[in-house]
């Protein structure tokens, strides 16, 4: 799949627009009565093309999901209001300070099913990971699931260094990977590269476990952070970014 700034049709009425900039995906979900936008792109002038770029697919009435706080993915937001936006508390707590939206909005906290008219999604929140607010949305009449930064697919690989953050709680990121598995999707967005199948879900999981295991290394003296990052299947300028964040 190309990055070209189009819509492509995953299931009968599921859509992904994927951007050459930080090969970013955001989502659409269309029902019979109103569809749902999955993220907004990074300030006020890329949330308005996705606004029109939304209006070329259908006129339906719009509800937003933002599936975490970080700029690329909410600051868009403002283009597609006064409208119904469903986030983490811990994402509206971000998004508030930083001036982006003056309140919260609707809140999902664990599964939240939003009726789109002939269809059902679900917004899932699997626990902190990436940040303290990801929220994944399953479509399940179609078994896509769009996994915001909980999933990312590089060439070659999962990971960037810019996937870890002071937010991220990787101790805990695996055991929300297992929860979005078990939603059963057969096709999988990831907020950052190419729609694919749910072994990415297996393969982030199983890198996260061994940059859990390179940590606990460090930590006990056993290996220089340098010689643990060589030691996980990432490149080691990735180890490195999650090897030496603050510990959760």
């Amino acid at each position: 799949m190309s990055v070209d700034a189009q819509w492509r049709e995953l299931g009968d009425g599921v859509f992904v627009r994927r951007y050459a900039e930080l090969d970013l995906s955001v989502g659409l979900v269309v029902g019979e009565e109103r569809c749902l936008v999955v993220d907004t792109r990074g300030d006020a002038a890329q949330g308005a093309e996705l606004a029109d770029a939304v209006r070329n697919v259908t006129s339906l009435p719009w509800t937003v999901v933002l599936t975490h706080d970080h700029f690329d993915h909410a600051y868009g937001v403002q283009a597609f209001l006064p409208c119904d936006v469903w986030a983490h508390p811990a994402c509206w707590s971000e998004l508030v300070r930083v001036q982006r939206v003056a309140r919260p909005g609707l809140s999902v906290t664990d599964r939240t099913e939003l009726d789109l008219g002939g269809r059902t999604v679900a917004l899932v929140h699997p626990g902190v990971a990436h940040t303290h607010g990801d929220v994944a949305v399953t479509v399940p009449d179609a078994g896509v699931l769009f996994a915001g930064d909980l999933v990312e697919r590089v060439p070659g690989g999962t990971f960037s260094d810019e996937s870890f953050g002071p937010d991220t709680v990787l101790s805990a990121w695996p055991a929300a990977l297992e929860r979005l598995a078990a939603l059963g999707a057969t096709t999988v967005v990831p907020g950052h590269g190419e729609p694919t199948g749910p072994d990415l879900l297996t393969r982030c999981r199983t890198d996260l476990e061994a940059l859990l295991d390179a940590r606990g290394r460090v930590r006990d003296g056993e290996l220089t952070e340098t010689e643990a990052a060589a030691r996980t299947p990432l490149p080691a300028e990735v180890a490195l970014a999650a090897l030496t964040k603050p510990a959760d």
